[in-house]
This record gives structure tokens, sequence and C-alpha cells, in this order.
């Protein structure tokens, strides 16, 4: 059986909400994902494994260092 952690590493990404600032809306048109708030200060993207990467790698372009 697949480890809990390992899965939900690739199907999510956790970051400050400041560090989605301008970006939000143009993610969840974008990607098949959606975004919540994880508490005042955090935000969750969630997706399918694929979607997360493909996500990243925008994050990464846009210069958002994740975690």
């Amino acid at each position: 059986m697949p480890d809990p952690a390992r899965l939900r590493d690739s199907t999510e990404i956790v970051l400050p909400c400041d560090a989605l600032d301008g970006l939000h809306d143009e993610l969840e048109a974008e990607f098949t994902i959606t975004v919540f708030d994880a508490g005042e200060a955090y935000c969750r993207i969630i997706g399918s494994p694929v979607e997360i990467k493909a996500v990243s790698d925008y994050l990464a372009r846009h210069g958002v260092s994740l975690p």
C-alpha cells in the first residue's frame, strides 16, 4: 500500500497565500486544481499529480519558490 505522505506530496502544494498574489485566478483558469485557504497564512493547491507538477513548474517560472 502506498505511503499517504508520499501521495499527499504529489497531489498538493502548501505555501503562503501571499506567494499567490496575482496568480490565484490564473492558476485556477489554466489548471484543473482547487486553491483554498488552509489557515490564515497558508493556501493549499490540490490536484492530480500531473497537474501539481505542471503548477509547480508554472510557479517556478513566475518566481515562486516552493518548500
